[in-house]
């Protein structure tokens, strides 16, 4: 049995080929263990037996279970690494304000849901529109807008002002209704600090052929557009996104330690990156804490984890609602599993933010993002704080793409085979000098990712629809 062991502490380890008692990517115990006593992986509990289990016995959701306690208390012990910086470059489109781009696109974002069509046949028409270095023209459809109440309504207003404001929009066409609750008012009420002359705005209630006013503005705006040139640009510059999805057994030993490793990277470089999935601290949230650059941070980032648990506690929950069945069959067991595993991702390095819900990234290094663990939910809020790319691991596989370039990195080289129009790089080798070098081409417009066809955005929805 091909297997690994994590860390001296564990009393269990992985079986990386499978048994025929025991599923590849699952664990096996490497010593007998009592009821109740504590599994551990990565060094750290991650559930209870709920059964004696002998040495070598498969050890998964039928004898263990979850050992997180909703109530416990957090205090703050710094420890992190810091890198010598270095300088580097990557091939951009310098904006007048903000960060420069991956990707020269032009935006059409409706205010609600009711004129999405109006949205997507400009878009489809507009395409005749493209070229030079234009990579695309989009329209970022959703069902929103309207009969949202609260802080839902506060959201999708922030949320569709962030894409707006992300790098990779050369130009953006704002399109609403008239009568919406997400009026266009507020919508320039809230840019109008940004001070951008690269947005338009139109209701279509109010012009007589809304088709031929919005083509008109799109023409102008791709006429510009179409002349921008990738410069050089410094690599302070750059924000990462950190996602995983589809998790499997080989989730937290490849994929999200090897991006890990380019998220220290990317930050000794001067940049940035954003990790989020905030469900999916729960259990491994101390060692995050522990890497707050200080007590400040500190306090933001235990609120942050508080009010999530407050969240689901008010409406019934356990915090401990997870894996999906898909983790599970995959070889996750409990939420403390899944969520070591998944915070491997943020690398080494320090927190040096915490960010609001729709909240634009402002410092370089790794900053931690309020927002939800469901894909296109988390990796949009992700590209709305400024990511010009996601960094997307999955051990199970998904097709779905976020507005900015989502690259999906596989845990496992049987996903990588079986999916090659879903994977861009296989990560079961923890080629990290492979992995940079992809996405430098990505981010230098010499590669796109799979799923750049595919371009969708989803609100993190808490609230009443009327």
């Amino acid at each position: 049995m091909k297997n690994v062991i994590i860390n001296e502490k564990d009393n269990v380890g992985v079986c990386l080929d499978g048994t025929e008692t025991i599923p590849a990517g699952h664990k096996y115990a490497l010593t007998d263990i009592a009821k109740d006593e504590y599994v551990i992986k990565y060094g750290e509990i991650i559930g209870r037996a709920t059964t004696a289990i002998e040495k070598g016995e498969w050890v998964h959701t039928h004898n263990v279970r979850s050992h997180l306690d909703e109530n416990v208390a957090y205090s703050y012990d710094f420890h992190a690494e810091t890198f010598p910086k270095t300088k580097a470059t990557f091939k951009g489109f310098k904006r007048a304000k903000g960060r420069a781009g991956i990707r020269n696109e032009i935006y059409i974002i409706p205010t609600v849901g009711c004129v999405n069509n109006v949205c997507i046949r400009l878009a489809k028409e507009a395409q005749k529109f493209v070229k030079g270095s234009i990579d695309g023209i989009f329209a970022l459809t959703h069902q929103f807008g309207c009969s949202q109440l609260g802080e839902d309504n506060a959201n999708i207003k922030k949320l569709l002002c962030a894409i707006a404001l992300n790098p990779n929009a050369a130009f953006v066409l704002f399109v609403g209704l008239g009568c919406e609750n997400n009026g266009m008012d507020g919508i320039k009420e809230y840019l109008a600090p940004y001070e951008r002359d690269n947005i338009e705005y139109f209701n279509a209630q109010d012009v007589e052929d809304e088709h031929e006013y919005g083509m008109a503005i799109l023409e102008k705006f791709a006429e510009k557009a179409a002349k921008f040139e990738r410069e050089d640009v410094d690599f302070s510059e750059l924000c990462i996104g950190l996602k995983c999805g589809g998790s499997d057994g080989y989730s937290g030993l490849t994929a999200n330690p090897l991006v890990g490793k380019i998220t220290d990277k990317v930050v000794s470089l001067g940049g940035s990156a954003i990790l989020t999935e905030v469900p999916e601290m729960f259990g491994a949230e101390q060692l995050l804490m522990n890497k707050c650059r200080s007590e400040e941070i500190f306090e933001k980032y235990k609120k942050m984890i508080e009010d999530f648990k407050a969240y689901y506690t008010k409406q019934g929950f356990p915090v401990y609602e997870n894996p999906s069945p898909g983790n599970k069959k995959g070889g996750i067991t409990t939420l403390e599993e899944k969520s070591l595993g998944c915070v491997e991702k943020a690398g080494t390095s320090e927190i040096v933010d915490v960010l609001a819900y729709g909240e634009l990234v402002k410092e370089t290094g790794v900053s931690a993002l309020n927002a939800p663990g469901n894909d296109l939910i988390a990796a949009t809020a992700l590209a709305a704080s400024g990511c010009q790319i996601v960094l997307f691991t999955t051990g199970r596989g998904t097709p779905f793409s976020t507005f900015v370039p989502t690259m999906k990195i596989s845990s496992n080289s049987r996903l990588a085979k079986h999916k090659t129009g879903w994977i861009d790089f296989n990560a079961y080798d923890m080629d990290e000098d492979g992995l940079f070098e992809l996405i430098v081409k990505t981010v230098n417009g010499e590669y796109k990712c799979l799923s750049e066809d595919v371009r969708e955005i989803a609100f993190y929805k808490t609230g009443v629809t009327l």
